[in-house]
């Protein structure tokens, strides 16, 4: 039985990784001082990592994959609570006895069970260093005084992989606190309005820290050459364009 029991277990894993590279996801990979970072863009403002075998899901979305047939999550990133970003239908199928579920505090109202990070919390997880930093709006506002983001709702993250560091912005502006990030090797900075920047802001944003690498991504219906055009003399600055509308 417990021969079995290995086979089909591994035909099931080896059908899913199948099914989901059918799906033709674009992926880039990134060599780390710990082996190759592996990045797939599954659209609008959700990822997967992959790292020495563990598997990071960052806000995972019904609408754009079939989580039945996604590699279940070691680590679960959720930035904030709008229902683009926090899909419980996702994460029930994403969840195994052994996944972390990292959240915002709002977000633990709406999903039980995840570990909450507040803006400046700094954590371990399974090997990888996570930092939960701000991410909010300045500017763009649901009604007068009332931004789309309001700071302290919402994280971004900063996740360490070998000597790579990685920023997932969240949903947010080029915020002061941008400033203070330090040694990222790549960033997702979001681009969409009204609800984040303009190409404009996330040019600011970009200036702020260079970034080694930059993906706009979460960026809807936004031109994205008009930020190639505006970083084009930021030499250090590779901006990577993925299909993440």
């Amino acid at each position: 039985m417990g021969k079995l029991f290995l086979v089909v277990g591994f035909a099931s894993v080896m059908f899913a990784f199948t099914a989901f590279a059918q799906e033709n996801y674009e992926t880039d990979s990134i060599k780390t001082s710990a082996g190759n970072l592996e990045i797939t863009f599954i659209g609008h403002g959700t990822l997967m990592f992959t790292f020495g075998g563990t598997v990071i899901h960052v806000d995972p979305w019904s609408r754009l994959a079939d989580y039945s047939k996604m590699p279940k999550a070691d680590i679960i990133l959720l930035t904030h609570h709008h229902r683009d970003h926090l899909d419980r239908a996702a994460v029930e199928k994403l969840l195994t006895e052994k996944t972390t579920l990292i959240l915002t505090e709002t977000c633990s109202e709406k999903i039980k069970g995840g570990a909450v990070m507040k803006n400046g919390d700094l954590k371990t997880e399974k090997g990888l260093k996570i930092e939960a930093v701000p991410a909010y709006n300045l500017v763009h506002m649901r009604s007068e005084g009332i931004p789309f983001h309001p700071k302290g709702i919402g994280n971004g993250y900063v996740i360490t992989f070998g000597n790579k560091r990685v920023y997932v912005a969240g949903d947010t502006e080029n915020i002061p606190e941008m400033k203070s990030l330090e040694k990222i090797d790549i960033a997702f900075l979001p681009m969409n309005l009204p609800y984040t920047m303009t190409p404009e802001m996330v040019a600011g944003a970009a200036k702020m820290f260079k970034p080694k690498i930059l993906y706009p991504y979460h960026y809807g219906k936004t031109d994205v050459s008009k930020i190639v055009n505006l970083l084009k003399e930021e030499k250090e600055i590779e901006i990577r364009i993925r299909k993440m509308k």
